[in-house]
């Protein structure tokens, strides 16, 4: 079966700086494909690339069709949605209107029909996208009026909205605290249950692992390991290339003992 996401031998570079070399990534549909690694791995870096935003070297195919070439827009036209780490939410637009405007894929023929179609037509998926992370009552509040959780929150259901083929989310959990980033580990989980493919990038390491199908590991660009959570987790190189980036704390996040690396 072709994968929903291939990318094979993806190099980026930054003047002298390699910020990826040679990454292989595969996504099975309704696969959900953690990548992680210390500050600075390349993470955010493959996003970029993958869904048009920076140019790269190799090859990275959705659904079966290279994406060489084509711009950002044409990319999401193909079904690839991606979230910020910054929160960019219209705040002149009520929480629905901001999931709403997402759900538009504007091509010359959805323009034509938007003429002599009522603007609710899409309002199903908005609504959907809202009830899956518990905001249907927030539509009508304007983005000032909510939580920061609930703003990040806002993001992820804009992107759904648009029922990609693949959802990459980047550090959707940075900000929330421990119960607001396992409730929405229980809805990414939830989701992906229900078909949508995605690829989750996030520091939060505790929400990656129990999470996850399979995981991807970057240091400097490079990939170091991947497999399932439980093989990544006890990976001397995951924990060797952690406890030089994080310490202590993401140490024990991994299960492992600092003592036990070398």
């Amino acid at each position: 079966m072709t994968p929903v996401l291939e990318a094979r031998a993806l190099s980026v570079n930054f003047g002298g700086v390699r910020a990826l070399v040679d990454v292989d990534l595969r996504i099975e549909r309704a696969q959900l494909v953690g990548l992680i690694g210390p500050n600075g791995a390349g993470k955010t870096t493959f996003i970029d690339a993958i869904s048009g935003f920076v140019s790269y070297r190799g090859d990275a195919l959705l659904d079966g069709e290279d994406l060489v070439g084509k711009p950002p827009h044409a990319r999401a036209r193909l079904g690839l949605a991606r979230t910020w780490q910054s929160i960019e939410l219209f705040d002149d637009l009520t929480v629905r209107e901001n999931v709403a405007v997402a759900s538009q894929r504007l091509t010359p023929s959805t323009a034509l029909k938007g003429l002599v179609s009522s603007a609710d037509s899409n309002m199903a998926e908005v609504d959907e996208a809202l009830r899956t992370f518990e905001l249907g009552g927030l539509g009508d509040a304007m983005p000032s009026e909510v939580s920061q959780a609930h703003r990040k929150l806002v993001g992820v259901a804009r992107a759904l909205a648009a029922s990609p083929q693949l959802l990459c989310l980047d550090e959707p959990a940075a900000g929330l605290d421990t119960v607001e980033s396992e409730a929405l580990g229980r809805h990414l989980r939830e989701i992906v249950d229900r078909g949508t493919t995605m690829l989750l990038v996030d520091h939060d390491m505790g929400l990656v692992l129990s999470i996850s199908d399979y995981v991807v590991v970057l240091e400097f660009g490079k990939v170091i390991a991947q497999g399932t959570p439980e093989a990544v987790r006890s990976d001397p190189k995951v924990i060797s290339a952690y406890l030089g980036a994080a310490g202590a704390e993401v140490s024990a996040e991994l299960g492992a003992d600092a003592g036990a690396v070398s």
